[in-house]
């Protein structure tokens, strides 16, 4: 086997020109930091039953509302202790949905005996109580544009629209085969609304249209639907069933836009979450996905680049998420009762800052000296100052100080440089040497020209690197040519024979490993073709 020059070095210290180190988890992108800055400091976990629907007021200070059994509780999540400021208890059976009204004056919650009522915020008093379905509601929706009208749906396959002050039904949508799991109002239409189904099958509707059997548009997802949003354009809609989220173009006539499956069991819940540009590295404001599953997983999903950008892990199946209107807020319901609220820590600005939350008014900054000449700081001023951009930054060059190795390659004295190096502990040193004696074709010279205690050296560096992935496209090929050049040097020594004995021992130990892996690779690839299949 040859070992193929290279490129010598121009500059010094030299580098390894080989394959870099696989990427630490510390290596977080801006966006990855982002998503992990929502510090969950302690979860609620005495809600003691599931947490199905969550819901965030449109309006200020964006009131958190969690169901769980037959009980809807209130948060204020900008508080530093997250307990329940309010509860709401009337209910005969389990709590399934929750939506605001677009003013946040208003709360409309339905539960598994298939009433639907609406409250008052801020007191907490049913308003109206509508029932017509006859069996459990699973979701009810305020539109975003209409704050006169309600849209539900249930386990009877019917998808009805409300006419709250006057407790009707205005129309009954029979189009669904089997439960009706999800729906969502359209940012663009106040008279448009989503549904999804257990049938596969999410059907956008037009109050306008006088057929209530005959949808505008449907789409099949290929499993049941078990979430469904509008997208901010009001043109995209977002699915969830089974271990996709996928993506819908509705003015497309229900063309298929992307197809999301990085959740190993089912997507239970998913919304929008927004960030700014200075979070994402990017130009405005950016639109993200965020779904839940009951794999335990919070997944990002940037869907104008069609990749999952972040990825998080909880103890727990996970049923619902929010994420709040101020993009300050993220929470989480799980199957065990526990409420993952995560807060970030927003800029305070003067109109808002910590000052204004407390309900301390605003307070004037101190105002700063001027610094004269007769000051020591004026002499260090904008010396911590940042660059902005445009600005043309000169940079003193930073002396380098050179190892040993260097300084002997800078002299051309290969073998005291290799031998140098190998006296060391450290291996990227060492195969940085190396390539740059392969790129001045020394490299085998100086291994002519070792002595045997530096050839043991050489061969004790070999025995414990050559089979690092990193190194062994180059190791290996020079342990061959170091046998062959200096075979009869070897077999005079016992000392080298025993450096040689070892080396064979850890490439047949390598080898014995990768005939392992290929075994257990042959047992698997047939699962993985059989699991692609379904």
């Amino acid at each position: 086997m040859e070992v193929e020059p290279k490129k010598a070095s121009k500059t010094f210290p030299v580098k390894p020109k080989l394959k870099p180190k696989p990427r630490t988890p510390s290596g977080k992108t801006p966006e990855s930091k982002y998503w992990s800055s929502f510090k969950t400091t302690h979860p609620l976990d005495n809600l003691a039953f599931s947490v199905p629907s969550l819901a965030f007021s449109p309006s200020p200070p964006h009131l958190l509302a969690a169901a769980h059994s037959a009980t809807v509780s209130l948060f204020s999540p900008h508080r530093t202790t997250l307990s329940p400021t309010h509860t709401i208890s009337s209910f005969s059976d389990v709590v399934s949905s929750l939506s605001f009204r677009s003013d946040g004056q208003l709360l409309a919650a339905s539960d598994l005996s298939g009433l639907i009522q609406v409250f008052d915020v801020r007191s907490r008093t049913p308003l109206r109580r509508l029932r017509s379905h006859a069996r459990p509601v699973r979701f009810v929706r305020y539109p975003v544009l209409d704050k006169l009208h309600l849209v539900s749906g249930g386990d009877d396959a019917l998808v009805k629209y409300w006419d709250v002050a006057g407790e009707s039904v205005v129309s009954e949508l029979r189009g669904h085969k089997d439960y009706v799991r999800c729906g969502d109002c359209s940012p663009a239409d106040a008279n448009c609304f989503v549904t999804g189904s257990y049938d596969h099958v999410v059907k956008l509707w037009d109050v306008r249209v006088r057929d209530g059997n005959r949808a505008a548009t449907e789409v099949n997802h290929g499993s049941p639907v078990q979430d469904v949003i509008f997208l901010p354009s009001g043109s995209l809609v977002a699915t969830a069933g089974g271990n996709s989220v996928k993506i819908w173009d509705l003015i497309g006539g229900g063309r298929m836009v992307y197809s999301m499956e990085s959740h190993n069991k089912t997507v239970t819940s998913i919304c929008v979450g927004t960030m700014g540009a200075q979070q994402s590295g990017e130009e405005g404001v950016q639109l993200r996905i965020l779904s839940v599953g009951l794999d335990g997983y919070m997944k990002v999903f940037d869907y104008s680049r069609m990749k999952v950008t972040h990825s998080m892990r909880f103890p727990a199946p996970l049923l619902s998420i929010g994420f709040s209107p101020d993009s300050n807020v993220r929470a989480i319901g799980t199957s065990n009762g526990i409420l993952y609220v995560g807060k970030r820590k927003a800029k305070e600005n003067a109109e808002g800052g910590a000052n204004g939350i407390l309900g301390l008014g605003s307070v004037e900054e101190p105002r700063r000296r001027v610094l004269k000449p007769s000051f020591y700081r004026y002499f260090h001023r904008g010396q911590s100052e940042k660059p902005s951009e445009g600005d043309y930054l000169v940079m003193r060059p930073k002396k380098v100080k050179l190892a040993e190795h260097d300084k002997l390659l800078k002299k051309f004295q290969h073998k005291n440089a290799l031998i140098s190096v190998l006296g060391g502990n450290d291996p990227e040193k060492v195969v940085a040497v190396m390539e740059e004696l392969v790129a001045r074709r020394a490299l085998l010279k100086c291994v002519l020209n070792l002595d045997a205690d530096d050839l043991g050296l050489l061969l004790t560096f070999l025995h414990k690197n050559s089979t690092v992935p990193r190194y062994s496209s180059l190791l290996l090929g020079l342990a061959k040519k170091v046998i062959d050049l200096r075979l009869e040097d070897i077999r005079a020594s016992d000392a080298l024979k025993g450096h040689i004995r070892n080396l064979k021992r850890s490439v047949d130990e390598e080898i014995r490993i990768q005939e392992g892996l290929q075994e257990i690779q042959g047992m698997v690839s047939p699962l993985l073709r059989i699991a692609g299949r379904r």
